[in-house]
């Protein structure tokens, strides 16, 4: 951690800093270091000379946890166009690091026309398919969305790991698979629950919030992320066991905000009491579930009825 009125141009801490985190590395046997900022491409270059190891700022490292994650054609090329979109502007010798997917990007070029000027040409081309792709998988959204006009429809957002996925469960009945790790969800998931003996819903999981999520993962998961602000009613859940569950609170809002959500139709929903022993409601509100236990689900359905009365449907059979 290092103090300082503005960050070094050059290197983002300084050179006295860089010397100091060359030595550590040296001692420690570090082949890289993670910066818990954005560096711009030329203080990126410039470290990896002074450090004599790899670099990663906050976004390359985020991407690379998104790229482990990705299993889906549509996660995949969200990724993909996020981590080229992020490369471009850096792009040297060094990164090849981010361009595992394209399988080696590269080749000859006209005469006077560089390598590094090939790759960026080859890049920009890229990036304009996945573009494309993911048009095509917005439009495919859209019409999957039109086709559930008339039927309710519930967002779970929030912070990544707060337990979204075992919530979705536990009101959906999915099995969906639940792992105790950063960005274990990055597609949406769309399934039916029932909220009582008439009136069912359309449950969606979304991809996790983080601090300073990087713009151009915002940008790339947009077709997903837009399931959140199409939703008749949005489960902001919070991991109230967490030490820095208040933090991870304000980032959501903000982040929904950011999305264009209407704050009247957010619901927040503090989880895993089971792990806190206290169901005392934060002075803001919200509800006290464990969607690992069940405690407090009854109380969520409920609150999910009155909330979505207005708009709910009678999906119950006819009476014989």
């Amino acid at each position: 951690v290092q103090r300082r009125p503005r960050p070094d141009a050059r290197t983002f801490i300084g050179g006295g800093k860089a010397a100091e985190i060359q030595t550590a590395a040296g001692e420690l046997g570090a082949d890289l270091i993670v910066f818990d900022d954005d560096l711009s491409p030329s203080q990126v270059k410039n470290l990896e000379k002074i450090l004599e190891v790899e670099v990663y700022d906050r976004s390359a490292l985020i991407l690379e946890i998104f790229y482990q994650r990705a299993r889906t054609r549509e996660a995949r090329t969200q990724v993909e166009l996020a981590q080229l979109s992020y490369m471009l502007p850096r792009l040297t010798r060094q990164w090849t690091h981010l361009s595992r997917q394209m399988g080696g990007i590269g080749g000859r070029g006209g005469e006077g026309e560089t390598q590094l000027e090939v790759d960026r040409r080859m890049l920009r081309k890229r990036i304009e398919q996945l573009k494309k792709d993911l048009k095509k998988i917005e439009r495919s959204r859209q019409v999957q969305r039109r086709n559930r006009r008339d039927v309710l429809q519930v967002a779970l957002a929030g912070y990544t790991n707060a337990g979204k996925s075992t919530l979705f469960n536990a009101l959906t009945k999915a099995g969906t698979q639940v792992e105790d790790r950063l960005f274990a969800t990055l597609d949406s998931k769309l399934r039916r629950g029932a909220l009582d003996r008439q009136t069912v819903a359309v449950f969606a999981d979304t991809v996790g919030f983080i601090r300073k999520l990087p713009h151009h993962l915002v940008a790339s998961f947009k077709s997903t992320l837009e399931e959140i602000t199409f939703a008749d009613l949005v489960l902001h859940v919070v991991d109230r066991s967490h030490a820095q569950w208040r933090e991870q609170l304000e980032v959501g809002e903000e982040v929904l905000e950011d999305l264009g959500t209407d704050a009247s139709k957010v619901l927040t929903v503090f989880n895993k009491i089971d792990l806190t022993g206290d169901r005392t409601r934060p002075i803001d509100g919200g509800l006290m579930v464990s969607a690992l236990t069940g405690d407090g689900l009854d109380e969520l359905r409920a609150e999910m009825l009155h909330r979505l009365a207005p708009q709910a449907v009678d999906t119950s059979p006819p009476s014989s």
